[in-house]
C-alpha cells in the first residue's frame, strides 16, 4: 500500500443523532462534532485496548497535521429538556476504606517495573473492589448500603442537547502524504469506535480515501472550533492521571476559526505587519546583560529618551510617537525593543541587546532625524554608549555593525517568514477582557474570550490577517521567556488622560499564510512588549536549538 494525498474519517451517527453538549453552554448542542472531540474518542478507544505502540505514533502523528476540513449536513437541533438525574454511586464504601485500598494499590504500583505499567495503573485505578465490603453481612453500614439504589441518592440537573443531521454522517478531511503504515493503524483502530461525545451517541468510523467536498474549512473569520496540536496526546494523559476518569475534567484544546468553503484564504503575495522594516541594533556589553526580559519596558523608555534628547528640533511624530501637542500618534514609528535570549533550548531570558525598529512605511524624514541623533549620541560619547537605569545601575553598549555573535541580536531571527508566531515577551492587550485568574468557572470563561477578541484586534491593529489559531497563557510557549505575572503593571493613558493597566498574556499564533517580520503586537509594542518569535512549528519553540543557533558570551 502506497502512501496517499488525502485521507478522511468518516463518522456515521447509528441512532440519526448525536448527543454532544457544547463547551461552553450547558443546554445547546455541539455541531459539528469538534475534531478535539474526535481526537479523545480516539485516545479513549486507544487507552481501553492495550495500549499499542503502533496506535500511539499514529496519534501523535495526527496531532501534527493541523485542522482538517469538515463535510458536514445542515442538522437540526432538539430542543434541551432538564433531566434530573441520580448522582454517581460514591458512597457505599466508607472513604477511609478507599484510602487505605489506594495506598495498598499505590505501593504495589510503585513495585512494579515492567514496561506496561502505565497500563496496569490504568486498569487498576477504573477497578474499585468492593466485594469484601458487601459480600458478608454487617459489613456494610445500611444507610450507605441504601444508597446504591437511585431512589436512595440524591439528583442533580442535567441537559441532554441533541442534534438531527439531515445526512447522518460527517467527515474529517486532512491532506498531504499519509504513510501506508499510518492508513493500516487506523483502519484498525476506528473500527473499535462506538461513541462520539454522549454514551447515547453511537457511531461507526472508517477510513476514507475518496473524500466529499468540504463545506466548512480553517478561515479568517467564522466560528471557533475546537481543535488540536502537537503535544495532545500527552496533555489528555497528564489530565487523566489528575481525575483518573472519575473527578470533573476538561477537554484541552486549540482554538480555530471555521467558515464556509467560500471563506477559505487564496494564496497571494507575502504579507508582512506594518511594524516589518529596519533595525538598528544595539549589544550589551557583557557585564550589562544582567537584566532580565521583565525590565524590557524599563530599557526600552531609558532607549526612547536617550535617542529623544540628541535628537534635532523639530523632532518628528514619527519619532517621538506623539503629536506636537503631546497626544499619543495614531500612525506607525519607531519602536524600541530589549531583545532577550529566548527560544533556544538552554536560553535563560536575559536581554542582550536592544534594537531601534524602523517600519519600512515610515518617512524619510523620519529616518534621516534618527540616523542624526545616534550621530549625535555617538559623537558626544566618544568612550561608548551607555543609558543610565537610575537605582539599577547603567547598561553599555554599542552599536552592531555586521552579523553579531548573538544569535537574538540577528534581525533574521526575527524577520524570517512564518506562519506560527510565539510571543517572546507578553503582548499588553489594547482592551480588558476581565479576571483571567479567579471568580467562578463561567467568568473566567468569559474573560479569556475576551482576552481572545482583544488579541485578534491587536492584530489588526498592525495589518496581521485574523489568525487560525491562538492560544492565550500567563505562562511562556518560549524557553527563557518569562511569566507575565513577573513583569512590572504596564499603564497607558487613556482617552480621559488617567492611567489604564493594561492586561498581559503570552500568546501562540497561527496564521492561515506566512507573513514576514519584524513582529511586534498589542498594546506595548513600541517598548518592547508584544515582540513575536517566527516558529517553524510549536516543538520548535522548547527544542530550538543547533551549532548556529546559539547565544555566546
Amino acid at each position: 500500500m502506497r502512501a496517499i494525498e488525502r485521507f478522511g474519517i468518516e463518522v456515521n451517527f447509528l441512532t440519526g443523532r448525536y448527543v454532544a453538549t457544547h463547551h461552553n453552554r450547558r443546554d445547546r448542542a455541539e455541531w459539528p462534532p469538534h475534531p478535539a472531540r474526535l481526537f479523545s474518542a480516539l485516545v479513549a478507544t486507544w487507552a481501553d485496548g492495550d495500549c499499542d505502540a503502533t496506535e500511539r505514533q499514529a496519534l501523535e502523528w495526527l496531532e501534527t497535521q493541523g485542522p482538517p476540513s469538515i463535510s458536514t449536513p445542515d442538522a437540526t437541533p432538539r430542543e434541551p429538556v432538564s433531566h434530573f438525574v441520580p448522582v454517581n454511586d460514591s458512597s457505599v464504601v466508607g472513604k477511609t476504606w478507599y484510602a487505605r485500598k489506594g495506598n495498598q494499590v499505590k505501593a504495589l504500583l510503585d513495585r512494579l517495573q515492567e514496561e506496561n505499567v502505565s497500563r496496569i495503573r490504568t486498569k487498576l485505578e477504573r477497578e474499585r473492589v468492593v466485594d469484601s465490603q458487601v459480600s458478608r453481612a454487617g459489613n456494610t453500614n445500611p444507610d450507605t448500603a441504601r444508597a446504591m439504589f437511585p431512589t436512595g441518592r440524591g439528583k442533580q440537573e442535567r441537559h441532554f442537547p441533541s442534534v438531527t443531521p439531515d445526512q447522518p454522517r460527517v467527515t474529517y478531511i486532512w491532506t498531504g502524504a499519509t504513510p501506508a503504515d499510518v492508513t493500516r493503524t487506523f483502519d484498525r483502530l476506528l473500527e473499535r469506535v462506538t461513541r462520539l461525545g454522549h454514551s447515547s451517541s453511537l457511531v461507526s468510523c472508517r477510513l476514507v480515501t475518496e473524500t466529499p467536498e468540504a463545506t466548512l474549512v480553517p478561515s479568517d473569520g467564522g466560528e471557533s472550533v475546537r481543535t488540536v496540536s502537537r503535544g495532545q496526546l500527552a496533555e489528555l494523559e497528564r489530565q487523566f492521571e489528575r481525575h483518573g476518569g472519575i473527578k470533573p475534567r476538561g477537554l484541552p484544546y486549540t482554538h480555530t476559526r471555521y467558515g464556509d468553503r467560500s471563506e477559505a484564504p487564496q494564496p497571494g503575495v507575502m504579507r508582512e505587519p506594518n511594524t516589518a522594516g529596519d533595525w538598528i541594533v544595539f549589544e550589551f556589553e557583557p557585564r550589562s546583560r544582567f537584566f532580565p526580559a521583565t525590565r524590557a519596558v524599563d530599557i526600552a523608555q531609558a532607549m526612547r529618551a536617550a535617542v529623544l534628547h540628541y535628537a534635532d528640533d523639530p523632532i518628528p511624530e514619527e519619532l517621538s510617537g506623539h503629536r506636537p501637542r503631546g497626544a499619543p500618534t495614531r500612525s506607525p514609528h519607531v519602536a524600541f525593543l530589549p531583545l532577550p535570549n529566548v527560544g533556544f533550548a538552554h536560553a535563560d531570558g536575559r536581554i542582550l541587546g536592544i534594537a531601534v525598529s524602523v517600519p519600512r512605511i515610515l518617512s524619510s524624514k523620519c529616518r534621516q532625524a534618527l540616523f542624526r541623533a545616534i550621530g549625535n549620541w555617538e559623537s558626544a560619547t566618544p568612550q561608548g554608549l551607555k543609558l543610565v537605569m537610575g537605582s539599577l545601575g547603567e547598561i553599555r553598549m554599542s552599536r552592531v555593525s555586521g552579523p553579531s555573535n548573538l544569535v537574538s541580536l540577528r534581525p533574521s531571527i526575527w524577520r524570517r517568514q512564518s506562519s506560527v508566531w510565539i510571543s517572546a515577551t507578553p503582548i499588553a492587550l489594547p482592551r480588558h477582557p476581565g479576571r483571567l485568574v479567579g471568580g467562578s468557572r463561567a467568568k473566567q470563561a468569559e474573560a479569556w474570550e475576551q482576552a481572545e477578541a482583544s488579541l485578534r484586534t491587536a492584530c489588526s491593529h498592525v495589518e496581521l490577517p485574523d489568525p487560525l489559531n491562538v492560544e492565550l497563557s500567563l505562562n511562556p510557549f518560549l524557553v527563557g521567556a518569562r511569566g507575565s505575572a513577573q513583569y512590572r503593571p504596564f499603564s497607558q493613558n487613556g482617552r480621559d488622560g488617567s492611567p489604564v493597566r493594561r492586561q498581559l498574556v503570552h500568546a501562540s499564533l497561527t496564521l492561515a499564510e506566512e507573513v514576514s517580520g519584524p513582529l511586534s503586537i498589542g498594546a506595548g509594542r513600541f517598548f518592547g512588549l508584544g515582540l513575536m518569535r517566527p516558529m517553524r512549528d510549536y516543538a520548535e519553540a522548547s527544542t530550538a536549538d543547533s551549532g548556529q543557533e546559539q547565544n555566546v558570551d
